[in-house]
C-alpha cells in the first residue's frame, strides 16, 4: 500500500485536503456509488470525487474499477495459503481443503463492504464475469498447490487441478443459494454442498 513518508508534505486533493486514502475508503465509496448509480455507470473519477482524490490516486490502489469488488485479493490469497498450510497433517485431504474454504469465507459481520455485497456484485454483474475468470483461476491454484504438496504431485497434475475445480464449484453453488436467501448461513451451505457431493460420490 502506498504511504506518505512522515517527513513528506501531503499532496492536496481535489477538495483542498491532504490526498490520503486507503483501500477501505475506496471500496466503501465505490460500493455506495455502485448502489446509487450502478456498476456500469460509476467511473473511477466518480469514486475519486467521492473521497476527494484524483483518478491517479485510485489507480495506485486498484488498477481498474473491476478490481475494486475483489478488495485486496492478492493478500486474501496469501491468507488462504497460510490457512491451508496450518491444517493438521493427519487431517484427511478433503476435510483439510473444506475447512480451508470455510475459513477463507469467514468474514467479520461488520465488514464494509460485506462479503455478501461483494459476492452479489461479482456474481450478478456481467461486466465482471471475464475478470472473475482470472480471479477464480488464482483461487483454484492456491488449492492445487496445497493438494500437490500433500500428495507429492505437481500443481498442474490431474488430482490437484480436479480438487481446485470441485472446491470452486461447491463454493459458487453455496454463494448462489446464499444470495437467494438473506437468512441463509454461508458456512451451513458450504457444509451442505460438501455433504451432497460426498453422498453423490459414495452412491
Amino acid at each position: 500500500m502506498p504511504t506518505t513518508p512522515a517527513h513528506a508534505k501531503p499532496r492536496s486533493s481535489l477538495r483542498g485536503r491532504p490526498a490520503v486514502t486507503s483501500h477501505a475508503e475506496i471500496e466503501q465509496a465505490a460500493f455506495r456509488l455502485f448502489v446509487t448509480k450502478g456498476f456500469e455507470a460509476t467511473t473511477l473519477d466518480d469514486i475519486g470525487e467521492a473521497i476527494g482524490v484524483g483518478r491517479r490516486t485510485i489507480t495506485r490502489y486498484y488498477p481498474s474499477k473491476n478490481d475494486i469488488p475483489w478488495g485486496q485479493f492478492d493478500r486474501t490469497l496469501d491468507g488462504f495459503r497460510e490457512i491451508l498450510r496450518a491444517m493438521p497433517e493427519g487431517l484427511p485431504l478433503h476435510e483439510a481443503v473444506h475447512r480451508g474454504v470455510l475459513a477463507f469465507n469467514d468474514f467479520p459481520a461488520d465488514a464494509s463492504p460485506s462479503h455478501r455485497d461483494r459476492m452479489r456484485l461479482i456474481l450478478t454483474t456481467p461486466a465482471l464475469q471475464a475478470h472473475s475468470v482470472l480471479r477464480y483461476a488464482s483461487w483454484r491454484e492456491v488449492i492445487a498447490e496445497y493438494v500437490a504438496e500433500r500428495t507429492g504431485t505437481r500443481p498442474d497434475d490431474l488430482l490437484p487441478q480436479t480438487v481446485g475445480q470441485v472446491a470452486l464449484a461447491l463454493a459458487l453453488t453455496s454463494y448462489q443459494a446464499w444470495l437467494a436467501d438473506e437468512d441463509a448461513s454461508l458456512p451451513h451451505l458450504l457444509d451442505a454442498t460438501m455433504a451432497h457431493l460426498r453422498s453423490y460420490v459414495s452412491a
